[in-house]
């Protein structure tokens, strides 16, 4: 627009007034296509791993309540996100800890990254964890975690925090406040999917010629009862891309978090080439093109905000 005092001191006259013209704001508040803040980014679990076993040294699991170290995203700096609508972090249980009752709002997901055998209880029903397993906690369940071996337990927390708090619906209660009279809570929807089932489930596909162009051999983890993603907001899937295969760019309008659980290769986000090897965990931001190589058998674990997007028709995708 061509410059015009009048109308700039309109601007300012009314901005007192708490009001503003949207034909400013219009291309910014309804871009042509998303603009993501976060960044492509990956973090080395070599790296990393060292820093989550130190934080024992400083806080126990009881006094934290949870004691996570949170991957945040370098461009949402102070934000506690890893994505636009996501969280991630690394939760540690050393032997012979637990980890409070509690129950939120949020759904959480912990996809087990090392360790063999703590456990996870929601309401009742206590679950074993492996590498690998997929552990669902679904939003305003109690559930604490415990950890009966001799070794540390790792796992990659997976939550919808953002977006509770965007709708306004973050509620949270601590285990002193749990009633114990009447206390009979809904039947649990499926809630642990063990990695040996999903690792032979891609197997399956690998050997039956099912191989996607742009994304290898893809299990999604979906609710049986209903047919839909297994949490209400968050996509989980895993995918395995055999040796020497590299995928076709894709993108989509959900930021992806990715987890290596098996083999090394690299992953493409928009030009910024990252390797990739055991446990360690990128970020891919919505709308950016991405492509992945397999150095060996490369399976990985993911997380998105699809589910949310499915349901309100926001989901987009490109298989360029």
């Amino acid at each position: 627009m061509t410059a015009n005092p009048q109308r700039d001191q309109f601007y300012r006259s009314i901005e007192p007034e708490s009001l503003a013209p949207l034909w400013l704001r219009l291309k910014t508040l309804v871009p042509r296509e998303p603009t993501p803040t976060a960044v492509a980014h990956r973090w080395r679990y070599a790296d990393v791993r060292p820093r989550v076993l130190e934080s024992a040294r400083h806080i126990t699991a009881e006094e934290a309540e949870r004691r996570v170290l949170i991957l945040e995203n370098p461009g949402l700096r102070g934000s506690s996100q890893v994505t636009g609508n996501l969280f991630a972090g690394l939760q540690l249980i050393m032997p012979g800890e637990t980890a409070p009752s509690h129950r939120h709002t949020q759904s959480a997901l912990r996809f087990i990254v090392e360790g063999d055998g703590a456990y996870t209880m929601v309401d009742n029903q206590k679950v074993v964890m492996r590498p690998g397993d997929l552990v669902i906690t679904p939003a305003w369940r109690w559930h604490s975690h415990g950890n009966d071996t001799a070794g540390p337990m790792v796992w990659l927390d997976g939550l919808d925090i953002p977006l509770a708090k965007y709708f306004g619906g973050t509620f949270r209660e601590e285990a002193h406040e749990r009633a114990t009279a009447g206390d009979d809570p809904a039947p649990l929807p499926p809630i642990h999917f063990p990695y040996r089932d999903t690792r032979a489930a891609l197997e399956a596909m690998r050997t039956g010629g099912r191989i996607d162009s742009h994304a290898g051999c893809v299990v999604r983890y979906l609710d049986p009862a209903t047919g839909s993603w297994v949490m209400p907001t968050i996509a989980t899937m895993m995918r395995l891309l055999p040796a020497g295969f590299t995928s076709a760019p894709y993108r989509s309008s959900d930021s992806m978090v990715f987890a290596v659980v098996e083999g090394r290769g690299v992953i493409d986000i928009a030009g910024a080439a990252f390797d990739l090897a055991p446990h360690d965990v990128a970020v891919v931001p919505g709308w950016l093109t991405y492509t992945i190589r397999a150095d060996d058998d490369l399976v990985l674990f993911s997380y998105s905000e699809r589910a949310a997007q499915d349901k309100l028709g926001f989901f987009r995708e490109q298989r360029l």
